[in-house]
């Protein structure tokens, strides 16, 4: 499997995961922990990588986090330095 055949099919597990609407706050925004949650129960992160994942997609966001993977396959990093 490709790097963008297997991108693809984490995209369609976390829209199957992540899709529902009850990880909705009131305001119509993402229920942080009830992502977290999610992630740590259904797709197998620890508490600390789930809040990993979410910071860094808050933060960066898909085309600077789209850029930093097509770099770290060319340079061979299937892990990275903070262990996860």
């Amino acid at each position: 499997m490709t790097e963008g055949e297997y991108v693809d099919s984490l995209i369609r597990e976390y829209e199957t995961v992540l899709g529902n609407g009850k990880l909705k706050d009131a305001e119509g925004g993402y229920d942080e922990s009830g992502i977290v949650k999610e992630l740590s129960v259904s797709a197998d992160w620890s508490v600390s990588g789930a809040s990993e994942l979410l910071s860094l997609a808050d933060k960066y966001g898909v085309f600077m986090l789209r850029n930093a993977l097509a770099i770290a396959v060319v340079l061979g990093k299937e892990d990275g330095s903070e262990g996860f």
